[in-house]
Formats: C-alpha cells, structure tokens, sequence
C-alpha cells in the first residue's frame, strides 16, 4: 500500500574532475536521471561541484566561469520535464563580485541562487581569497539568460506543502547558522552542499552537527560533500553524505567511494508540521524575512522502499542502546517512586503479584527503588491473589519470583470472597461476563488498599501505557492505585525490561524465573480456561505501532493503517491490521473516562497519557464522527 505524503531525497557525491565543468556535468546529469527514475524528489549535489572546490585561482579565470554557467545551462536541460528539484553548486560572478552559490533548477527552469554567508579563511581554508560572502550583495536578481533569478541567503524554496531551505559548508558550522530563521520560515528541509577536507575525526564531528541540527530545527538535514577526486596534494575529501530527520540519522555513504554515491531517504513532511505546532517553543524565536520561491509540487515517493519506518518504534533497535534505554528506565521509575514513598512517608510497598509480566515488571522497579534508597526488599509487600482463571505457571513464577527477590509475600485466595459478592448482588456465578470478570479486579484491588491501610503502605499499579491506552483494566479496580510505576512504559518495551533485569542479575534462578514470566502469554486471567488478551484485542504490538504514530505524529486512521501494512507486511493478513486498527480507534476514543482518572505515575518517554500533562482529551469525543471521515480505509 503506497504511503501518502511521502518523499524520496537523494545526496549525491558525483566522480568528477578538477576544473573541467563539462565532465562533471556529465556525471550528474547521469546521476539525476537515476534518482528521478527512482522517484527522487530532491537531488543534492555538493559545493561547487559543477567545476570542483578546489580550483584555487582557477576562479579568477573568465574560461571556467563561463564554463561553469554553460554547465548549468546543460543541467537545466537536463530537468525539462522532470518535477524533482535538483541542486548543485558553482562560482557566480556578479559585477567584480564572485560568489559561491547553489543553483536550484526544476523543470527546465533556474529558479534560484542560494550563496554562502560564512567563509572559512584559517589553517587550510583560503575561500576569501577568490569569493565574496552573500551578505556582501544587495539582494538584486541576477540575469541569466536573459531571465532575472533570485539571488541570496534569504529564500525559501515552496513546492506545495513542501519548503527547502539551503545553506552551504561553513554555514552549518557557525554560531548560528541561516538554516535556523529557514527553519522559522517554515523550511522543513535543509539541503547542505558541501565541500569539507577530511582529518581524522572530523566526520564524526560533522554527523553529529548534522544530526543535532536536524532535532534543533525539527526538520530533515541533508548534506553532500565534495568527493575523493577533490583530493589535493595537501588535502583529502571522503565525499561525506547523509541524511537525518529529527535528531536521527536516517542514511549515510560509505566515504572515499571512486566511483561516486548516493544516499537515500524517504521522509514524511507532515510529521515535522505535527511535530513544530506541539512544540510551541518552536515559533517564539525572533525571526528575519525571507524571500519565498515558488516551485511545482514535488512529486511523491512511488513506494517506502528507502523509509525507515520503525516496526517497534519504542524499542532501540541496537543491543547496546536497547540495554541503556532499559537501565534508565528503570531508573526513572524507581526515582519516580522513591519520591512518592519519601514525601507520603510511606514505609511499604504493596504490589499485586499476578505472574504476569506487568506485576513482574512493577516489581522489579520497586526493588531497585529500595536498592536506589538502601532500603531493605522486605520493604515491598507483595501479595498474590489467585481467583478463577489462575493457572499454576503464573502463580508459582510469582511465588518463586517473591522469594528470589526477597520481598515479603502473601497469598490471599479471592474466589470464597468473589463467591459471597456473587451471592450478595445477585449474580449467577455459572455466567462469565464482565460482572463476572470486573469483581475479581476490584476484590484484589480493595485486599490492597485494605493492606497498605493496614502497613502504612502505598499500593503501587502495575498497569502500563499501552493498557492505559487502550482501557483495558477495570474501572476502580486495577484501574487504581497510590503511584502507577508502569504507566509510562508500552508492551512492546516490557518484555525487553524483564529481560535486562535477567541478564545483570547475579542469581541464575532469578534469570530463569523472568525468563519464563517472559515467555507466557499475556492473559488476565480471569476466566476458567485459557483467556489470552491478545486473541480479543490484536497484537499489543500492532497497538503500540498505531498509539506511537496517531500520538507523535497526528496520523490519521488512513495513515496509520497504510503505516502497518508497510512495517507489518510480512507478519500479518491485511484483515488483521485492520481489525486490530478498528479496535484501536474505538478503545482509545471511549476509555478517555479511565485516563482523566488516572493515578500520577512517572512520564518515561515522549508518548505519555497523563491527563495531568501529555493529554488532554474530553471523555465524550465522538471517535464514530472521526472514523467515518477515514471509511474507505477502516471498517
């Protein structure tokens, strides 16, 4: 299923020839026709790569500036037809002024010179020895061909919903670079045509100006960088390229590559629109005008072959990142808890202890809060609750677990006590239903309170942000506690929580009890027989895709499901997805009213559903309204 609002951007790093424009060309009109035909709708080439960066005083000579400018002409023609915006740079003379410049060409049209403001003049760099900045120029156009074009630092680049900013080498480097008012216009791309000798570290240094400037300016970063065959007797360049999206980097080449390279990656503008309007800080900064470009829409990526669209978005996909993101969450959450449990005075922990991940996992956080404040683990009252649907595996992995972790424990059997409520309201205890189901968590939940009453205790929650999400918990039952620890935290992360705590451990029995918690199914278990959650609500998976996407980035039910069929495509039937979609939608629009009474519990990530902080939703929204506006997609 093709992605809506999707673009393909290409960094190029061109084989070329020192001095001789007409060459060069050559290779990047090869080079463009690829991405094009590849559904390209940017194609950045880098710093003066019509003729070469390293030209020297070449650039005072009239015979390469008008090779030059017969070299864009080529790349002009070269575009006719083609909506794909392509990039490149090259001297410009104005009066007794050259300037370094990024031409911007679409459809057979110059539509635009973008100069450099910051010259480099120290150690290897010499640019004003032949060049002049921008700021130097009176902001006039410039007659090509017998048509006037833009040139300056201050354009913006429109085409449609789309806006290019460009700013060239040095500019990235400095205080403050033009990309940042660009980005305050409204540019949602920054393209860097560059040419940066190379030394040892400083493509690090690069990746990580790139990278931090695409998160300051919540937008895609481009840069392509002059390549090997730059390379001077005193210098070498690697032909650097990359590209990056809101502090991630999404693509980058392999360096001193012969041959010429390209990067690639398909971007969602819309998600950086969604992202600067939740930030309002965003728009406070002072800006500068700028003048605005008008170009024909770019056209959209004929597929998501080169979009890096995470399948489990909150989870680290590195071992190493995934191992820090584990250890800091646990961190945050027994900090959390630490201070809850100092500021009530509390003296005990009470948890509800099921077998479950869940209950497990709120466990762990609780020891290493005690662990944090040098407090003994019998600080924790565990209690396990065995009712109807109760298997032996869970009950005794939350035994073993207790017992390992040494933390008190009790076991107070629910089903005499559910029988007698059964018997008092009326309810025929031989009929499953939610009666049947929803008393046995508020049974529990009131054995809690009693007993942190009883302690001086605070009942800790153990329900997480993707149950939250959906509302799946008893209102006023496990719905409920004194500090939710879990609320925070997805699913699709839980597991992976589990399994860290097994792997620093220093008891193998312990490793092996959450290993196995671990590995059963996820069941509320309140039903005779097997009961798994998954088979009634979807994969939680596929829910924390759709939560992280509709939260983060506003997409609608169309998107969302357009999304899953992409990162989901080789797992489930399309019929899945959407159903486990229509459960989504519906769940999270009409248990808005279990949200707005939600206990405070720590915020771990960016998607939090706090109605205190993150979200702010009104208990009566009409999801059906919402729904029907997307019913092509969605049944």
């Amino acid at each position: 299923m093709r992605i809506e609002g999707l673009y393909r951007l290409v960094s190029a790093v061109p084989p070329m020839r020192v001095g001789n424009p007409s060459y060069n060309v050559d290779r990047m009109v090869e080079m463009y026709a690829v991405a094009v035909k590849r559904g390209a709708a940017v194609v950045l080439f880098p710093e003066l790569s019509v003729t070469g960066y390293t030209c020297g005083d070449l650039f005072e000579q009239q015979t390469l500036l008008t090779a030059a400018l017969a070299g864009l002409e080529r790349l002009r023609a070269a575009t006719v037809g083609q909506s794909a915006v392509l990039i490149a740079g090259l001297p410009l003379l104005k009066g007794t002024r050259l300037f370094n410049v990024a031409a911007v060409l679409q459809d057979g049209r110059l539509l635009a010179f973008v100069g450099k403001t910051y010259l480099p003049n120290y150690r290897e760099f010499y640019e004003k020895r032949q060049f002049c900045s921008i700021r130097e120029y009176d902001g006039s156009p410039v007659e090509i061909n017998g048509e006037l074009v833009p040139l300056g630092q201050d354009i913006l680049l429109e085409a449609g919903g789309v806006k290019l900013g460009i700013e060239l080498s040095e500019d990235l480097w400095v205080v403050t670079p033009p990309s940042n008012n660009l980005a305050l216009q409204g540019a949602q791309v920054i393209c860097n045509l560059s040419a940066e000798p190379e030394m040892v570290t400083k493509a690090e240094c690069r990746r990580k100006l790139v990278v931090d400037q695409s998160a300051r300016l919540t937008a895609v970063y481009m840069l392509a960088g002059a390549g090997v065959h730059e390379s001077t007797s005193d210098l070498v360049f690697s032909g650097h390229a990359m590209i990056a999206a809101k502090g991630r980097l999404l693509a980058e080449n392999q360096r001193f590559e012969r041959e010429g390279a390209t990067v690639t990656a398909d971007v969602k503008i819309a998600w950086l629109d969604n992202q600067r309007r939740s930030w309002t800080s965003h728009n406070e900064v002072p800006t500068t005008p700028v003048r605005t470009v008008k170009l024909v829409p770019l056209p959209e990526a004929p597929d998501a072959a080169c979009f890096a669209l995470a399948k489990h978005p909150f989870v680290p996909q590195d071992a190493a990142a995934l191992a820090a993101r584990c250890q800091e969450i646990f961190t945050l959450q027994a900090a959390g808890l630490a201070k809850r449990l100092q500021h009530c005075r509390a003296k005990r922990l009470v948890i509800g202890l099921s077998g479950g991940l869940d209950s497990t996992l709120a466990l762990l956080a609780a020891t290493w809060c005690c662990d944090m404040l040098e407090l003994p683990r019998t600080t924790i009252l565990g209690v396990t609750m065995p009712g109807m649907g109760t298997t032996g595996r869970t009950k005794n992995n939350a035994v073993a677990v207790a017992g390992e972790l040494g933390v008190e424990l009790r076991i107070i059997d629910i089903k005499d006590a559910v029988t007698v409520h059964f018997r008092d309201i009326g309810h025929d205890p031989d009929k499953l239903d939610v009666v049947y189901e929803n008393a046995q968590a508020r049974e529990r939940t009131q054995i809690l309170m009693d007993l942190a009453n009883a302690t001086g205790g605070l009942v800790i929650g153990t329900g997480d942000l993707s149950e939250i999400a959906l509302g799946w918990s008893t209102f006023n039952g496990d719905h409920i506690s004194m500090y939710s620890v879990n609320c925070g935290v997805p699913k699709t992360l839980v597991r992976h929580l589990i399994e860290y705590y097994a792997s620093v451990t220093t008891s193998p029995e312990l490793a092996r009890l959450l290993l196995d918690v671990n590995a059963t199914p996820v069941s509320p278990e309140l039903l005779p027989g097997v009961q798994h959650t998954e088979d009634i609500l979807g994969n939680y998976e596929l829910h924390d895709f759709f939560l992280y996407y509709f939260l983060k980035y506003g997409e609608n039910p169309n998107g969302l499901l357009a999304l899953a069929m992409q990162a989901f495509k080789d797992d489930y039937e399309e019929e899945a997805i959407r159903r486990t979609l229509d459960i989504f939608v519906k769940r999270f629009f009409s248990q808005q009213f279990k949200r707005n009474a939600m206990p405070d519990g720590p915020k771990i990530g960016t998607i939090a559903l706090s109605p205190r902080g993150d979200w702010r939703m009104p208990a009566d929204a009409d999801a059906a309204a919402w729904l029907t506006q997307q019913a092509k997609h969605i049944r």
